[in-house]
């Protein structure tokens, strides 16, 4: 399957070439408040195991927990990211931009607390030490000149940066020096 070689994000935040999964787990942004930050993550369900439905399930509270013994402490969690790059590069967004996700939780960016408030949220179909695809980085790469075209965003950063002792993802294996030399302006 041939992927787009741009996207473009529209006032309301939504890219419409790419599949939307409405999530239920969103709210309004504080107003008058500016997305100055992209937030990166990684996520497998169960971990380590890609493919199936079950992102997409946590992500719009359909997900059995009884399907996996893993999934039994993801009851009653409510949450969700904007967007989602599975393992072979394909977009989704369950969230449109103009609205908060519920991705970073508790977080803290630069002095500001609650990133939610002012940040984008992207899962990469992966785990922290399961190198990621290239078709990954090249979706995340386009992905990232559409939302800076649209937004002011001036940070980057990884789940771990803004939850630190938290959570850990997008992992050492995510590798930060290829993906800024793709998004770096001289490409």
């Amino acid at each position: 399957m041939a992927l787009p070689t741009r996207y473009f994000v529209d006032r309301a935040g939504v890219i419409r070439s790419v599949a939307q999964v409405p999530s239920p787990n969103l709210d309004a942004r504080p107003p008058r408040t500016k997305i100055s930050l992209l937030v990166i993550h990684s996520i497998s369900l169960p971990p380590a195991r890609f493919g199936g439905p079950w992102i997409v399930q946590l992500f719009t509270n359909r997900l059995d927990t009884s399907a996996h013994p893993y999934f039994a402490a993801l009851e009653g969690l409510r949450v969700s990211a904007h967007f989602l790059i599975r393992r072979e590069g394909v977009l989704a967004q369950f969230v449109p931009c103009s609205l908060r996700a519920w991705h970073a939780g508790k977080s803290k960016w630069r002095g500001r607390s609650r990133c939610n408030d002012f940040s984008i949220g992207v899962e990469l179909e992966g785990a922290d030490d399961v190198p990621f695809e290239d078709i990954q980085y090249r979706t995340l790469a386009r992905l990232t000149r559409a939302l800076r075209k649209r937004y002011p965003i001036t940070d980057i950063a990884g789940h771990d940066a803004v939850a630190p002792g938290r959570k850990t993802d997008p992992g050492p294996a995510f590798d930060w020096t290829y993906y800024r030399r793709l998004i770096s302006p001289r490409r």
